[in-house]
């Protein structure tokens, strides 16, 4: 483990029998605190055929302030639009994540699509988390070679404030994780376990544009430009692929993020089996492109038995994160997580007073 405290709270939600709208899971749900104080979950509920639509619960706490369960209140954004949709009837908006845009006083969902063209990020704003308008796909300029544009693109969040990008500029970022050809858990797991990582195509990227007008509710968002590539597999437990988790949070030591990594669980002559474990990062507050601390080994890693079996086996994949403030503890964060992508678990994070020394992880120039 990391100098990271991290302890499982129980899972909070699973398919309700006999709702068709559940009957292959409900994963990977954003998290956020809404106008009334209140915690609102925004799970992916998967019909059957993996058709997914985004729902959204209240989360119900017991007497101790844990989080224990949640009353459903129906969904908010279904496949309808031509990026949601396949020519088969199937389609899907995907594994949202929800943060409060402090300039723009509105919530912003990135949420993915399962589109004719693959997965792609798309945007929608909120005042209230009940009704939302979408505001497209997000559109990514290229750089110095790399395509951004044609490629699959996931697990994708938003900083809250504005940031300053490599001109010092301040603007709205977004956290990213393109798919390119050759960067699959499938496609780099069959590559010897000391191959080089190919650092521009198998990164979280960091891309930046202009903030909207302060108070106003966009109808668009700009191009994504002003890439950065901010973190590559370094450590054996995130050999096959890194990803995006949790949005970027503000903590004592900086912006805090829980991610997500993919190992190879195939024994000798056996077929791949994968590992999807969580990490933690921390960001430098005025700089987030500089990685102050990364984990070694997980902090969370599939244990329980709902996270070793079900519609894709040993997967723990955090999405969603809450700071106790309401508790009166703002080093304290409930991570909410997929549980091999069936059911929705919570884990508590508790931050460190210091930044743990000696463990943050190799450099990611270094070879896996």
């Amino acid at each position: 483990m990391s100098g990271f405290q991290l302890q499982r709270l129980g899972m909070i939600m699973e398919p309700e029998p006999g709702n068709p709208m559940e009957v292959e899971g409900v994963v990977n749900p954003a998290a956020v605190r809404g106008p009334d104080g209140q915690l609102y979950l925004f799970p992916r509920l998967v019909a059957k055929g993996n058709y997914s639509r985004i729902g959204i619960a209240r989360v119900l706490f017991n007497d101790a302030g844990d989080p224990v369960g949640v009353e459903r209140l129906g969904s908010v954004l279904e496949p309808e639009n031509d990026y949601e949709l396949r020519p088969n009837s199937s389609g899907g908006c995907e594994d949202p994540r929800v943060t409060y845009i402090e300039p723009l006083q509105r919530y912003m969902m990135t949420y993915t699509t399962f589109s004719p063209n693959g997965p792609r990020i798309a945007l929608a704003i909120s005042e209230d988390l009940f009704h939302w308008k979408r505001l497209g796909l997000a559109t990514f300029s290229p750089f110095r070679g790399i395509d951004f544009v044609h490629v699959d693109n996931k697990d994708a969040s938003l900083f809250p404030v504005a940031i300053p990008n490599h001109a010092g500029k301040m603007q709205m970022a977004i956290l990213h994780r393109p798919l390119f050809p050759g960067t699959r858990p499938e496609e780099t797991a069959c590559k010897s376990k000391s191959r080089l990582v190919d650092l521009d195509h198998e990164s979280i990227w960091i891309s930046y544009c202009p903030m909207p007008d302060e108070g106003i509710e966009p109808s668009h968002i700009g191009l994504f430009n002003s890439h950065h590539r901010l973190a590559t597999p370094v450590s054996p437990w995130e050999r096959l692929k890194i990803g995006g988790g949790t949005p970027p949070i503000r903590t004592r030591h900086g912006w805090l993020i829980v991610y997500h990594g993919v190992c190879d669980l195939a024994l000798p002559n056996q077929e791949h089996k994968f590992c999807y474990s969580a990490g933690v990062m921390l960001l430098s507050k005025d700089h987030p492109r500089k990685i102050l601390y990364r984990s070694v080994n997980p902090v969370l890693r599939p244990e329980l038995l709902a996270e070793r079996s079900g519609m894709i086996d040993n997967v723990v994949f955090p999405t969603g994160i809450d700071r106790r403030d309401d508790l009166g503890l703002p080093d304290r964060f409930d991570v909410y997580y997929g549980m091999a992508d069936n059911r929705i678990g919570v884990a508590r994070l508790d931050i460190p007073e210091f930044i743990p020394e000696g463990e943050t992880a190799d450099s990611p120039d270094s070879k896996v």
